[in-house]
């Protein structure tokens, strides 16, 4: 049986995938330190997977997470481009130099792929849409410099050391068990909580900045693909829907779904974020077979159902 690791299992795109693995029957190990992941993200499932309890910054830790697995899913990192603003430092040891250590400790124990959660923030701002993966990168804050500089480690590392990496660029993704509570946490998440408890929405910026969401099952099945098809070796993949959507428009989204007419209150506009994003994803489609099978009005729906289960 194979054995599979990931990297930041217990966050939220992570345990979603921890789940995946499980239920094709896989042996999973999660090396989470649980500063920004969830031990409740993982309770239904402890007894069935390996936990390991490290920081990516530890490279003998890692190297011990990784000995023995086929394939790292590697999620962990320290998200958000607030954070990496206040604290560049951070950021940059945990989501480039974690990296690399993943990617150092994959080829010293023979591992077959690395499969690496990439950004679609390392597109920075430029006006061209959609977003095409042969486009130069143009990263406007430290978090999308870290994960420029990380996905450049993987093509290095697949190029000099012959190890199989993947990079798979996600763009604002959410779903059920993203943090609410969180400043660094998805707007999505976000609006959802103030829309279940009545309260205003609160935006950064006008409204009319848009985004490409993505629902987290999506990302799950570009996972999958990623780790077991053999042409996808040393290419990265924008994981998108292919649509965009302003904020403003999931608003009105969730105003239907919770039969309310709740008010915008807008304030100035973050440093750093992008103002529209839209992904191009024929290159996941011809290389990955990937397809998006959730689309944001059902990926909206069933995540507001979740909050509501949570008590949100």
């Amino acid at each position: 049986m194979a054995r599979y690791l990931v990297t930041g299992g217990a966050g939220f795109i992570g345990s979603h995938l921890v789940d995946a693995l499980l239920q094709r029957g896989d042996a999973v190990r999660v090396f989470d330190n649980f500063s920004t992941g969830y031990e409740h993200n993982l309770a239904h499932c402890i007894n069935d997977i390996e936990l390991v309890r490290g920081d990516l910054r530890d490279a003998e830790a890692v190297s011990q997470a990784v000995a023995g697995c086929e394939v790292i899913f590697h999620e962990g990192a320290l998200p958000s481009v607030p954070r990496s603003v206040s604290d560049p430092l951070t950021t940059d040891a945990v989501n480039t130099g974690g990296s690399l250590h993943v990617l150092q400790a994959a080829r010293q124990h023979g591992a077959r792929r690395v499969v690496f959660a990439a950004s679609s923030s390392v597109y920075g701002d430029t006006p061209i849409l959609p977003k095409v993966e042969t486009m130069a990168m143009s990263p406007k804050s430290p978090y999308a410099v870290s994960k420029m500089a990380a996905e450049s480690y993987l093509k290095v590392f697949h190029h000099v050391y012959g190890l199989e990496t993947v990079g798979l660029r996600y763009f604002n993704v959410f779903g059920p068990r993203q943090d609410p509570t969180s400043q660094y946490s998805g707007v999505i998440a976000r609006f959802m909580t103030l829309a279940l408890q009545g309260e205003p929405y609160t935006m950064n910026g006008t409204g009319n900045q848009s985004r490409d969401f993505t629902y987290i099952a999506n990302v799950v099945q570009a996972n999958l693909l990623a780790a077991s098809v053999p042409a996808a070796a040393g290419h990265v993949f924008n994981i998108a829907c292919g649509l965009r959507i302003s904020l403003n428009d999931v608003v009105a989204m969730l105003n239907k779904l919770v039969g309310k007419e709740l008010p915008v209150i807008y304030g100035p506009a973050r440093t750093g974020d992008v103002e529209h994003s839209l992904a191009d994803i024929s290159a996941a489609r011809q290389i990955l077979g990937f397809e998006p099978s959730v689309d944001i009005e059902t990926g909206i729906a069933r995540t507001l159902d979740w909050y509501r289960t949570q008590g949100a």
